[in-house]
């Protein structure tokens, strides 16, 4: 409950403050954040973060198989290896997503 009453808190918040700055101000954050965004550290840092995490994840979805072992239905082990495969064809040359 703590955590909605701030989410909401800080919605709230964000709007009476948006509202004030106006449309100019928020043309000006976008464009700031549209600058970073397409910064090529940032671009690099961020691809490097996610393949970071895909590795992880894959380590953590293996030692999770081995524990669980074939305790898992059938159905859902089917669901996880048409989900892996479908991931595996999302990908380019590079072993990045093409997003």
């Amino acid at each position: 409950m703590r955590y909605r009453l701030t989410f909401v808190i800080g919605a709230a918040v964000g709007y009476v403050l948006g509202a004030r700055a106006g449309r100019e101000r928020y043309e000006q954050l976008r464009k700031g954040a549209q600058r970073v965004a397409q910064n090529p550290a940032v671009r690099n840092t961020v691809e490097s973060a996610a393949q970071n995490g895909r590795a992880i994840a894959s380590k953590v979805f293996e030692r999770a198989a081995d524990r669980v072992g074939d305790r898992l239905p059938p159905s859902v082990g089917e669901r996880v290896r048409s989900l892996r495969e479908q991931r595996a064809a999302d990908e380019d040359e590079w072993g990045t997503s093409n997003t």
